[in-house]
């Protein structure tokens, strides 16, 4: 059985739980490092009326050139109680030096994303390069999502969504504040 201490794969004798320096590569998204909760609004015409949600994204590096990608949320009631749990992703961005981003984005429900865009200042912008369903999982055709910085501790997120026969547009909205 591989112990973490004793079998030390590094030659610096790091730990193998210690958090090491980022790649070069992700310097257009180290703003993102981190975990972030907000509140969002969602709406498509496929579902009646708008909703509420939160949010909980966090971004982690393992020190080489991708960013680790997981995004949860919470459908919330009319006094912001959660109702229950809502949407769930994960995934890897892979920064490339012309601060293009390749990402893979999963979710439980059957959806497979490749997307692709560009990371410049404090934007981040990926739009659905192709989409894998398993044979059960809702029709999806494409997504963009865009993840603006406005300052160091806010972070914003749009989601456009073609999906079930409908055009892409807007989906859903949602300002977050970093954690400590």
């Amino acid at each position: 059985m591989f112990d973490p201490v004793l079998d030390n794969p590094y030659p610096d004798s790091r730990r193998i739980d210690d958090v090491p320096a980022p790649h070069e590569l992700l310097a257009p998204v180290l703003g993102l490092l981190g975990t972030w909760h907000g509140r969002g609004q969602g709406e498509y015409p496929t579902i009646s009326g708008t909703f509420s949600y939160a949010q909980e994204v966090t971004f982690s590096h393992d020190g080489r050139p991708f960013l680790r990608y997981e995004a949860r949320a919470w459908l919330l009631g009319v006094d912001d109680t959660p109702l229950r749990p809502s949407a769930r992703e994960s995934g890897w961005w892979r920064l490339q030096r012309d601060g293009r981003v390749e990402a893979l984005i999963t979710q439980p429900t059957g959806i497979a994303e490749l997307a692709v865009g560009h990371a410049g200042e404090n934007t981040i912008d990926l739009s659905t390069d192709q989409v894998a369903l398993t044979p059960t999982a809702k029709e999806v055709n494409a997504t963009r999502r865009r993840y603006t910085l406005t300052d160091e501790d806010t972070l914003t997120f749009v989601h456009d969504l073609a999906a079930v026969g409908q055009p892409l547009q807007h989906h859903l909205s949602a300002r977050l504040r970093r954690t400590a």
